[in-house]
């Protein structure tokens, strides 16, 4: 699986998920610490990534874009350093790899996770 990891993230996150068997890029490596969520997004449909993020933006882009990738890992917890959201990460990512591969929009809390095909629909009350 190839992620790519979100500005809103450390560049710590590289050689962990690497160690893990990922292929891990940050974007930092790739483009502008500036650059908009939908050209993150767009660089990493084009290659093939999935966007690991701790920003909540990627979920709303999905969503008004009815995009089918690339797939977003959201990490929602206040500690997102790999020392101390690893597990928590790794045993999202093995649960939903087949997923990911699909199109997903991924969300890890501490509590629990969800995993919401791609395109997001609206939910009927």
């Amino acid at each position: 699986m190839k992620i790519l990891i979100d500005m809103n993230l450390s560049p710590s996150w590289v050689p962990f998920l690497k160690e893990e068997g990922y292929d891990a890029t940050h974007w930092s490596q790739i483009g502008s610490a500036s650059a908009p969520d939908t050209e993150i997004m767009g660089w990493a449909r084009n290659h093939g990534y999935a966007v690991f993020t701790h920003d909540l933006d990627y979920g709303t882009l999905l969503f008004a874009t009815q995009a089918i990738a690339p797939s977003v890992i959201q990490l929602r917890s206040e500690d997102v350093r790999p020392n101390t959201a690893a597990l928590i990460v790794l045993e999202a990512l093995r649960k939903a790899e087949k997923e990911i591969a699909k199109g997903v929009l991924v969300t890890i809390d501490p509590r629990k996770n969800r995993i919401r095909l791609l395109p997001l629909k609206k939910k009927i009350p």
